[in-house]
């Protein structure tokens, strides 16, 4: 075992030790609600022994954070965090389990809006409209096991411009790459234009018409659908065109690059989590891992 109070240092749980203390008695309630659950359905009925009477977990509540967090940071083996903590690595698993959906299940913060968190992509809009932000939305990539040969839907995964086997995360930030959203993540083979739509992107753009978001090329179908809404770099004039038309369209071109550069930051910031940069566990914790990350990342740069 070593000292505990140092592996609560940043480098390690890759949050602040004040945003780790709020973290804990954010989750505290939520997590003894999910316990007091568990052990009500091994017992088959209400408890029988006074509150607090019985076993003392190995692995404290305060640990359990830790852990998940080193883990989610650094994608420490959970028998390595087994041995730091002094416990078997199977309660290292079920705590990890246990703190990375609460953390999923909190959301994104909103800038500058203490206590408020955006969970739906339907929460984004209502905010970008009642606050007059402009969106940005992009797609990123990571890299998963091969599924088994031989079990069905092997091919989704592939990713035509990855040429691997991936799993696609939708993220919208704002204008200071603030992260307010990502969505459950997509089979790699989906395009991402399909990835926004399948989360409801264009029931959004209906009930919220003020709202503008920024894109890349790769979303030329949802300005088709959407004109004044969802915007993309202008089109390339014909090779006819004088020259100056040439340069308006590079100088529109390279200002909307400059205006949508902040998502890439986001995604950037999200991609510093070793857990991201290439998922080697099983494909269906990958949605919980992602958005857990990314309201870890939102906390620390709501305030920004």
């Amino acid at each position: 075992m070593v000292n505990r109070a140092v592996l609560t240092h940043r480098l390690f749980t890759g949050v602040s030790r004040q945003h780790l203390g709020s973290l804990i008695a954010e989750l505290a309630e939520p997590w003894q609600a999910v316990v007091e659950g568990r052990r009500h359905e091994v017992r088959g009925g209400v408890r029988k022994r006074a509150a607090g009477a019985g076993a003392r977990h190995q692995l404290v509540f305060t640990e359990r954070v830790v852990a998940t967090l080193i883990h989610l940071r650094h994608d420490l083996p959970h028998a390595v965090l087994g041995l730091l903590f002094g416990v078997d690595r199977s309660i290292v698993t079920r705590a990890i389990g246990e703190i990375r959906t609460l953390l999923a299940r909190r959301g994104c913060a909103v800038p500058d809006r203490p206590g408020v968190r955006l969970r739906t992509l339907a929460d984004v809009f209502a905010y970008a409209q009642a606050e007059g932000v402009e969106l940005r939305l992009d797609a990123t990539e990571i890299q998963v096991r091969r599924p088994v040969a031989g079990r069905g839907g092997r091919r989704a995964f592939v990713s035509g411009k990855k040429k691997q086997n991936t799993m696609k995360a939708t993220v919208i930030a704002d204008h200071l790459g603030r992260t307010l959203w990502t969505d459950a993540l997509r089979p790699g083979r989906m395009h991402d234009a399909t990835a926004a739509r399948n989360e409801g992107i264009a029931d959004c753009f209906r009930h919220f018409p003020e709202v503008e978001v920024l894109l890349d090329d790769g979303y030329l179908g949802l300005r088709r659908d959407h004109p004044g809404q969802a915007i993309t770099p202008p089109r390339k004039p014909n090779k006819s065109a004088l020259a100056d038309v040439h340069a308006r369209w590079e100088q529109a071109r390279h200002q909307h690059s400059s205006d949508r550069i902040t998502v890439e930051h986001a995604l950037a910031d999200h991609k510093r989590w070793k857990q991201l940069l290439r998922w080697t566990h099983r494909r269906n914790n990958l949605p919980d891992t992602y958005r857990a990350i990314a309201g870890l990342v939102s906390d620390r740069t709501a305030n920004v």
